[in-house]
């Protein structure tokens, strides 16, 4: 995914190519997270755009004060979500 900001108020900024790779990382960022809070994307969608895991995900979500729980769910949903998960789990056991 290229990220390209335009903005004629930026486009006269000089900047180093290490600055600029800073600023579109974080720029990056806040639109996967972005994508993330409104449910258009999943945790392991934005970990594979960001090249990084579904952990280091979750603590993006903290700093971004995204919570890691869909607040829309119902209680129902949430046990088949931890059941899926252990059945999961289970099966990764050798």
């Amino acid at each position: 995914m290229g990220l390209e900001i335009i903005d004629e108020q930026l486009e006269n900024i000089n900047l180093s190519d290490e600055v600029r790779a800073k600023a579109l990382k974080k720029a990056k960022e806040g639109y996967v997270m972005t994508l993330l809070e409104v449910g258009e994307i999943t945790s392991g969608r934005a970990a594979q755009i960001l090249g990084v895991t579904r952990l280091e995900v979750i603590a993006m979500m903290n700093k971004w004060g995204i919570s890691v729980f869909d607040d829309s769910q119902d209680l129902e949903g949430l046990r088949q979500e931890v059941e899926q998960a252990e059945l999961m789990l289970n099966q990764q056991k050798p």
